[in-house]
């Protein structure tokens, strides 16, 4: 009777073990947003990915924003035909748009409040999350007119030049404090899939 216990228990631990891999491997196959984990200091930025002045020609004016997801790339127009590049991670398959909007609010270490349709699609998600190092929004977001959408950052410095997002556009923490430090509220956000010509 000791060994059939024994055998019971052991099998428990196991059936337990596989099920919560499980559930772990399935919520970091989504493509979602991932609570609760905390970006590595150390990741290393692709050198495609990483802020840089690039040459750029343009009809917009200095201090305006330009998204190009089909080139994961944003960029922030500056005089002299050059503009400050960020690497992105833009919106999955499905989930991506284009747009002329303004920024309309920023938040330092914003809160989190997943929107009804994106908990419909992942309903593990929690209704709120306060900001700090662990929320999904990172350090910093800024707000694109009254849509759901926000330019923010991440605690998943990997998923940079991926298409992932449900729409929003995300930087790493360094780079979404550079860009929110150097455009107002107001700032002109213009969304293209297709690169500039």
């Amino acid at each position: 009777m000791p060994s059939f216990r024994r055998l019971l228990c052991a099998t428990s631990a196991a059936i337990a073990l596989v099920l919560s891999a499980s559930h772990s491997f399935a919520q970091s196959e989504d493509p979602g947003d991932q609570p609760g984990l905390v970006a590595d200091d150390g990741y290393e930025l692709d050198p495609e990915w990483r802020k840089q002045v690039v040459y750029f020609r343009t009809t917009e004016p200095p201090g305006t924003i330009i998204v190009s997801t089909s080139e994961r790339h944003l960029y922030l127009v500056q005089p002299g035909g050059r503009a400050i590049r960020y690497g992105i991670g833009v919106g999955r398959d499905g989930f991506q748009w284009q747009g002329l909007l303004a920024i309309t609010k920023k938040a330092e270490w914003p809160d989190w409040t997943p929107p009804p349709e994106m908990i419909q699609r992942q309903p593990y998600l929690p209704r709120f999350m306060a900001g700090g190092p662990g929320n999904p929004l990172g350090a910093r977001a800024m707000y694109l007119g009254t849509t759901v959408y926000r330019i923010h950052g991440t605690n998943q410095p990997w998923t940079i030049g991926t298409k992932i997002s449900s729409g929003c556009f995300r930087l790493v923490n360094a780079d979404v404090a550079d860009l929110f430090d150097r455009v107002p509220v107001g700032t002109k956000v213009v969304v293209k899939q297709k690169p500039e010509l």
